[in-house]
């Protein structure tokens, strides 16, 4: 062996994330030891990343099919069907690994990668969203982090020309060691124009395009299959180096090739690069590929096969092309100033054979690198239950105003405009509404139709009862779209979770796919597109479970959308949904008591649909004019976020029976809406509300400058805003101590 191609030993053979018996199972498949390339696409194809293979066997139960689902999982994005001979496609993915070694280009190339798995699809990208979660605010890297993350999202984003129209950002200490960096990108095409990555045709020409190959992001899908350890740094070579100008230049080439009828198949080339664009085109197909690694366009001398098969340089597509419209297609490209060369063909051998200077580096069986890849049923423990909380037992060591202003404050509940205003959200001039809503919503085209989009997950709950955390996530982001009137269409997700050899941690992913299923299932919001991402935990400690849940719904006329800002004084205020008081898990517990404790809220599914579909109706009616969801920080900081959003102050009104008083107020039962209405309307939003079953409470009225809660001095929405926009700008600028959350 030279000392390119080293000698396959036990410790290449661990160094490249392969168990022993997976390396058996290797030899077993071929008849020989692997050439060293080969041992390289083994490593790409099989691991955790790529391979789904601790995931696969749970996520087979999840449903993905609606009489409106164009493509479910299994290509580069999902697409579903929105009327006017229009399509949808969306996806989420993650970027956590890379992003905790290099913020700004690990961020950044998460946005390119899942907007090319978009136009990949033949869409052109109208929007992206982010759910992202840090460390603790007092771990020395966390400023860092956050700084690097946001410049790349935006840096990516605003030079590409989409708009990052919504997402989440949260804090917590058991982030410190591993960030989540998740990216979801929605693009609009026609629906007789959709393009998959399925080879078809015997000798057709691969042609490669985009930006030229180098050694960056080498081992980048095998990286995110394991978890970080104190040489974590050492993995920076692993990350890929974005550039935004060549992937717009990419995506007008690719749009206007498949106008013209060039193209069979396209793929991104994403995690693992060459290797999985070419497998999947041939597998997909049931075809085999050849490569002559030599025509690869390279900016950099001497790379190897190894090299080449393996790098994850960013803005490359492979393509399946129609060899009558060869030239066509490469004139386009050179038009738009981007590599094109063909770099092989597809064959009816069913092997994948890489050839490079002469020599066949790789001869393998192309189905099999996929369909023999492992698949682990691995053992996993249900976590203990815990206790339901009596909130009558939580004494509250603050008044309940001095609560609220310490809730609009923390880390969590503090306003992310810091983070938002670095995007460019209004490009393209669809933006309806903006980040800081509880979803944004875009216009469709000239017409009035319109998508509305979140991102949510309550992770704390997930850790809780991985069971009810998975369906909260989904009821979470079905209730946010319909809070702004959109018809819930269908989901995307990121499973960010920690070690799923350890069975507790299976565990979670295990129940938290199951409650995810029967949510989806229960709403009608099927999963069309999804990633996993595994091993997020260093030295031992794992993240919070963390589904990320990515959500598209469909806005008839955008012009009558609802928003959380209250419109008028004198409006009434009505609680949607029933109040128990529910403590467990809340946020007041956590922020405001300084405890974690009890079973977190259930989701009654049944009246989740109810509830929302009730509200849909009321939007429809143009009898509410304010809406919101109930979530973090319950009835108390609803309102005072209305109250922000507009200016105008609220006067609370709790039931006789509300006690304790604290828990109604900040409680976080599920299924809850916050709607106003002009009184003259209030009669026939109760007889709505009546008629469909749906519990309600009449809970003051809008008005005046400050917040009034029951029993309480008032404070003023002033107060309340400078304290809720404060935090995040002067925790980034240095400028106060984090810690301090004493308003």
């Amino acid at each position: 062996m030279t000392a390119l191609e080293p000698e396959i030993t036990a410790e290449v053979v661990a160094q490249h994330g392969l168990k022993p018996d997976e390396y058996e199972r290797i030899l077993k498949l071929i008849g020989r030891a692997p050439s060293f390339t080969e041992l390289g696409i083994f490593s790409a194809m099989w691991n955790e990343h790529c391979s789904y293979k601790s995931s696969r066997l749970h996520l087979r139960s999840l449903p993905t099919k609606a009489p409106w689902v164009i493509q479910g999982p299994g290509e580069n994005a999902g697409v579903i069907d929105i009327g006017d001979g229009l399509a949808c496609v969306f996806k989420m993915e993650s970027h956590n690994h890379p992003s905790f070694i290099e913020p700004y280009q690990g961020a950044a190339t998460g946005v390119g990668g899942i907007l090319r798995d978009v136009f990949t699809m033949g869409a052109r990208p109208v929007a992206c969203l982010n759910l992202l979660r840090f460390g603790s605010p007092d771990h020395p890297r966390t400023r860092h982090l956050v700084s690097g993350v946001v410049a790349g999202i935006g840096g990516y984003g605003n030079s590409f020309g989409v708009p990052t129209v919504g997402g989440s950002v949260n804090f917590d200490s058991r982030y410190d060691g591993n960030i989540l960096v998740n990216a979801m990108a929605v693009g609009i095409a026609k629906t007789n124009e959709i393009f998959y990555a399925k080879a078809t045709g015997v000798g057709r020409p691969i042609v490669y395009l985009g930006s030229k190959t180098g050694r960056d992001g080498i081992h980048g899908a095998t990286m995110a299959s394991a978890e970080f350890d104190e040489n974590s740094e050492e993995k920076r070579p692993t990350v890929q180096v974005g550039d935004p100008f060549s992937e717009k230049l990419l995506l007008e080439a690719c749009l206007e090739i498949m106008q013209k009828g060039c193209v069979i198949a396209i793929q991104d080339m994403g995690a693992a690069g060459l290797t999985s664009s070419a497998v999947e085109m041939g597998a997909k197909g049931d075809l085999g590929i050849e490569l002559d690694l030599d025509k690869v366009p390279c900016r950099e001398t001497g790379m190897t096969a190894y090299e080449m098969m393996l790098s994850e340089s960013q803005e490359r597509m492979l393509m399946v092309l129609d060899p009558a419209r060869e030239a066509e297609a490469e004139a386009i490209f050179q038009k738009w100033g981007l590599d094109f060369a063909i770099i092989g063909k597809t064959t009816d051998t069913l092997r994948f054979i890489i050839k490079h200077q002469g020599e066949i580096k790789a001869d393998l069986p192309i189905k099999e690198l996929g369909d023999q890849a492992p698949l682990y049923d691995r053992p996993w423990t249900t976590p203990a239950p815990l206790e339901i909380l009596d909130a009558a037992r939580i004494k509250p060591p603050v008044a309940n105003a001095q609560a609220l202003l310490q809730l609009v404050r923390s880390p969590d509940q503090a306003s992310k405009r810091w983070v938002w205003e670095q995007y460019d959200h209004l490009i393209l001039g669809n933006t309806v509404q903006q980040p800081g809503g509880d979803a944004a919503v875009i216009r469709l085209g000239d017409g009035p139709k319109g998508l509305a989009l979140c991102t949510d997950v309550t992770q704390r709950y997930c850790e809780a009862d991985p069971f009810e955390g998975g369906k909260q996530a989904v009821a979470e982001a079905w209730r946010n779209l319909t809070a702004v009137g959109a018809r819930p269409m269908a989901l995307t997700d990121n499973l960010n979770f920690g070690n799923p050899e350890r069975p507790e941690i299976m565990g979670q992913f295990v129940l938290a796919v199951r409650g995810i299923g029967e949510a989806a299932r229960a709403l009608d919001f099927p999963i069309v597109s999804g990633n996993v991402s595994l091993y997020n935990e260093t030295q031992g400690r794992g993240i919070l479970p963390t589904p990320a849940i990515g959500g598209v719904g469909l806005v008839d006329d955008v012009s009558r959308t609802a928003s959380l800002n209250f419109k008028a004084a004198g409006d009434v205020i009505i609680v949607i949904g029933k109040t128990t008081g529910w403590l467990g898990q809340s946020v007041y517990l956590r922020d405001v008591c300084g405890t974690a404790a009890g079973a977190p809220p259930p989701v009654d599914l049944a009246e989740e649909r109810r509830n929302g579909d009730a509200v849909r109706d009321l939007i429809a009616r143009n009898v509410v004019t304010a809406v919101h969801d109930i979530s973090d920080g319950g009835i108390a900081l609803a309102i005072a976020e209305m109250a922000m959003a507009s200016g105008i102050g609220a006067t609370v009104k709790a039931p006789a029976e509300a006690s304790p008083l604290h828990a109604w107020l900040f409680g976080e039962d599920q299924s809850r809406y916050v709607v106003t209405t002009p009184s003259s309307c209030l009669v026939d939003v109760l007889a709505v509300l009546a008629a469909r079953g749906v519990t309600c409470f009449v809970a003051g009225a809008t008005g005046g400058d400050s917040v009034v809660l029951p029993g309480e001095k008032p404070v003023l929405v002033a107060q309340l805003r400078t304290t809720h926009q404060g935090w995040l700008p002067a925790y980034m600028s240095g400028a106060v101590d984090h810690s301090d959350r004493t308003p």
